[in-house]
C-alpha cells in the first residue's frame, strides 16, 4: 500500500523562518519558553513542525517507542542516522537535535566527534550526550569545532543501570549540589542547552539560575526552565501502560494530532504546562 500524497504536499505554505541557534537563544534572553518535541520520521517532522514546535528531538527513546526495548541502551547510530534522515525531509523550520546513542561518544572526544559529524551530516543541528563529570572535556572538544552540543543531566537513560532504574535524581544536598556542579561545568565548556530530566523543580530553577546563559529544557524538572521536551508517544496518548506524573495526555479534547501538538506548544509558551502540582516534583 502506497501513499500518493508525500509529507505536508498538502499543506499551506509556512511562513515561519527557520529556528537556528541564535533565534533560540534570543528567545531565551527574552523569557520565551522554548517547546520541543521528539520525532522519528519524516510525516511527523513535518507535523509537529507545521504545529508550530521550536526543536524536534530524535531521541534515541525510538528504541523504547518505536522498538520495543525496555530501555534506550540498544539503539545504535545508524538508527539515529536513518531516522535523523527522514525527520530532515519532512522538518522545514524547526531546529533538528539528534541523540548520540550508547556507546557512540563515550570513549574519546575524537570518537564523538566522528560520530557527531556523522548526525550533522544526517540533517542534525545540534547533538545530545548525556551525562556529566567525564562529558565537560568532549563538550569543549565539540563546540571548538562547530559542533552545538545539548547536554543532559538528572535521570540519563543511557545510565538507567548504574542509576538503579527510573528514579528522581538530586533529591538529596549531596546529589544536588552535585548535578548543579556538573551543569556549570557543562555550561563553561561550550554547551547551549541542556536537557534536565526527572528531578526536583526547585533544583532545575538553582541550575537555570546558575547558568543564565544556558538553555535549560525540562522533562520531569518543573517550569522553571528556560523550555520543555516530551517523546511524543507519551503526550499523544499512544505508550500504553502507567506514563509518568510529568506527561499531560494532549489528545484529550484535541480535534487531530496536529492540534494536539499545536496545543503542547501553546501551554509550554503560556507556562500553563508544566503544572507546578500536577507534573513536578
Amino acid at each position: 500500500m502506497s501513499s500518493h500524497t508525500s509529507p505536508g504536499a498538502s499543506d499551506a505554505p509556512t511562513a515561519r523562518k527557520p529556528v537556528t541557534l541564535h533565534r533560540l537563544r534570543d528567545m531565551h534572553a527574552h523569557g520565551e519558553k522554548i517547546a520541543m518535541i521528539t520525532a522519528y520520521d519524516a510525516s511527523f517532522g513535518a507535523l509537529v513542525d507545521a504545529a508550530g514546535v521550536d526543536c524536534i528531538l530524535v531521541g534515541d527513546s525510538l528504541g523504547m517507542v518505536l522498538q520495543g526495548h525496555p530501555s534506550t541502551l540498544p539503539v545504535t547510530l545508524d538508527d539515529i542516522v536513518y531516522h535523523t534522515k527522514s525527520v530532515a525531509r519532512g522538518n522545514k523550520t524547526a531546529f533538528l537535535i539528534a541523540d548520540m546513542p550508547f556507546g557512540s561518544y563515550q570513549e574519546n572526544p575524537v570518537q564523538a566527534l566522528r560520530n557527531a559529524g556523522v548526525l550533522m551530516a544526517a540533517g542534525a543541528q545540534m547533538v545530545k550526550i548525556e551525562g556529566g563529570g567525564w562529558t565537560p572535556e568532549t563538550v569543549r572538544f565539540l563546540v571548538e569545532r562547530g559542533v552545538p552540543v545539548c547536554a543532559h543531566l538528572g535521570l540519563t537513560p543511557q545510565s538507567v543501570h548504574a542509576l538503579g532504574g527510573y528514579r528522581i535524581q538530586g533529591k538529596d544536598e549531596a546529589s544536588a549540589a552535585t548535578l548543579r556542579q556538573h551543569a556549570k561545568e557543562l555550561a563553561d565548556a561550550g554547551a547551549s542547552m541542556m536537557v534536565l530530566e526527572l528531578m526536583p523543580a526547585k533544583l532545575a530553577r538553582q541550575v537555570q539560575a546558575d547558568n543564565p546563559q544556558l538553555m535549560t529544557i525540562g522533562i520531569g524538572a518543573g517550569p522553571g526552565t528556560a523550555g520543555q521536551v516530551l517523546v511524543m508517544h507519551d503526550m499523544l496518548h499512544v505508550t500504553r501502560g502507567k506514563l509518568p506524573r510529568f506527561v499531560r495526555n494532549f489528545m484529550e479534547g484535541a480535534a487531530s494530532i496536529e492540534d494536539a501538538v499545536h496545543r503542547y506548544v501553546l501551554a509550554v509558551k503560556d507556562g500553563s504546562f508544566p503544572d507546578e502540582t500536577l507534573h513536578s516534583y
